[in-house]
Order: structure tokens, then C-alpha cells, then sequence
């Protein structure tokens, strides 16, 4: 893992075209703001492990045999 200091208004530039900006920080909370192009999905980490555990639940073992037998 990275580890940098920013400070308020300070941003960071990923993969050349998403940009990371600190907007506030107050107390042990900071507010971020996030430029990416519309096609780049953007979650919150407990939002994108939900939408895995679902996504994996929905996958039934006897499910996926059935659609090798189909092929």
C-alpha cells in the first residue's frame, strides 16, 4: 500500500484520468471528491464486497453445470 499526505484541496491524479481531491477534513472524518470518466464504477469498500458476496450467492454450483451441458 501507497501511503501520501495531502492536505485540504490537494489531489492525487490515478491512472491518468481519475483525480482524487480532499475536500474537508474535520476531526477523524475527510470528505473526498472523485473525477473519473462514467465508465469507471466507483463504490465505497462495504457497498463493492456486498455486490461480490451477492454476486457470488447467485452463482449455484448446480447452475453452472447446467449451462456447461449446454455448451
Amino acid at each position: 500500500m501507497l501511503a501520501l499526505t495531502r492536505r485540504k484541496g490537494e489531489s492525487l491524479v490515478l491512472n491518468n484520468n481519475i483525480e482524487v481531491t480532499i475536500l474537508e477534513i474535520r476531526g477523524d472524518q475527510i470528505k473526498i471528491g472523485i473525477t473519473a470518466p462514467k465508465e469507471v464504477p466507483i463504490y465505497r469498500k462495504e457497498v463493492y464486497l456486498q455486490i461480490e458476496d451477492e454476486n457470488k450467492a447467485a452463482i449455484h454450483p448446480n447452475g453452472v453445470e447446467a449451462l456447461k451441458k449446454l455448451f
